[in-house]
């Protein structure tokens, strides 16, 4: 997969995993990255999906209308990804927080709904539920942030209220960050992103 992989100064910090929204590239999200984590190293990761020349990281039936069976398998490519990437880089497979945003939060999501250990922690920011009706994996200790628009057009309260419950369900330690922006990921988001960050593995 297209990537951009930079070293950081702390070996034993968090290695985050970005995630760009529908339409984005790899290097979207890495000054946000910086913000969230300034000494951890970073892992970018592009999209191997297109949709009408925008790179996503699965393929969708209609806006909100995920292709399951393409999600399934995307979820699999990535986490093979991520195995191989942590041995050509040299970091440690258990150590690594996404940091996702819309198409890239779900499939973040998509990696907690169906690996465990797949990921240390997760900041999601307004993801929607990846799959129903599917048994989660054993979350206990893993923490996971996301952040929300009380008004977004594309992720509802309800839905953001439902990834919640089944992420808490399995386990998880989640804590939700309410805006009001829409789908927009704004400056204050970020930084709630960053203290729940340094809060939680600092």
């Amino acid at each position: 997969m297209k990537h951009i992989f930079q070293q950081g100064t702390d070996v034993n910090a968090p290695v985050l995993v970005l995630f760009h929204g529908t339409g984005g590239t790899e290097r979207d999200l890495l000054p946000l990255a910086r913000q969230i984590s300034p000494s951890s190293s970073l892992l970018s990761v592009r999209g191997n999906v297109l949709e009408n020349g925008m790179p996503r990281f699965f393929r969708r039936l209609a806006e909100g209308v995920f292709d399951e069976e393409d999600l399934i398998f995307r979820t699999k490519e990535l986490s093979d990804f991520l195995d191989q990437a942590a041995v050509e880089y040299g970091f440690d497979r258990g150590n690594l927080v996404a940091v996702g945003y819309s198409n890239g939060a779900n499939i973040a999501g998509s990696l907690l709904f169906h690996y465990k250990d797949s990921l240390k922690g997760a900041i999601l920011h307004h993801p929607m539920v990846p799959r129903r009706g599917i048994g989660l994996p054993d979350l206990t200790g893993v923490p996971c942030f996301i952040g929300a628009g009380m008004n977004d057009p594309i992720c509802s309260p309800e839905e953001t209220e439902e990834l919640k419950a089944l992420l808490a369900g399995a386990g998880a330690d989640v804590t939700v960050h309410w805006e009001r922006f829409g789908h927009q990921l704004t400056r204050s988001e970020v930084e709630a992103a960053a203290d729940w960050f340094r809060d939680t593995f600092q």
